[in-house]
């Protein structure tokens, strides 16, 4: 893995807010020392987005139109790296890791950082409970 290809929205801030996590802040900030390159990649496309990509000091790539692979290609062509040396993260069966995969990349579900969703995210949060049959993904 040389890159992580991050969403947003309930991934490292709540959903469709300005406020940045100190600890996800923190984190971000720790990859490079790493040895990881990242972009935020979220189908979100409002002006809370870039804030927060600035804020978090990792470049954003809005209207990712998840679980489409093009915001991971863009991603992944920004940072001179293939869809196997990836790791795609976010919150979402349907959309960061449906997509993850269809681009070709590792993908790692976790946890929504809120439980305030979208009316259709709501919807699919029933679809993936029943997929996870009580299983967890990771905190």
């Amino acid at each position: 893995m040389r890159a992580l290809l991050i969403d947003v929205d309930n991934t490292v801030s709540p959903h469709h807010s300005s406020q940045v996590i100190p600890e996800m802040r923190a984190w971000l900030g720790s990859l490079p020392a790493a040895g990881f390159s990242s972009r935020l990649v979220s189908n979100n496309w409002h002006a809370s987005l870039e804030d927060r990509a600035v804020a978090l000091g990792v470049p954003a790539i809005g209207k990712a139109k998840k679980p489409l692979t093009s915001g991971f290609r863009r991603a992944a062509t920004e940072l001179g790296v293939t869809p196997e040396q990836c790791a795609v993260i976010g919150d979402q069966i349907f959309t960061d890791i449906l997509g993850g995969n269809l681009f070709g990349a590792t993908t790692v579900l976790v946890q929504p950082v809120t439980p305030a969703d979208l009316p259709h995210t709501r919807v699919l949060r029933r679809l993936e409970r029943v997929i996870m049959n009580g299983r967890d993904p990771e905190a």
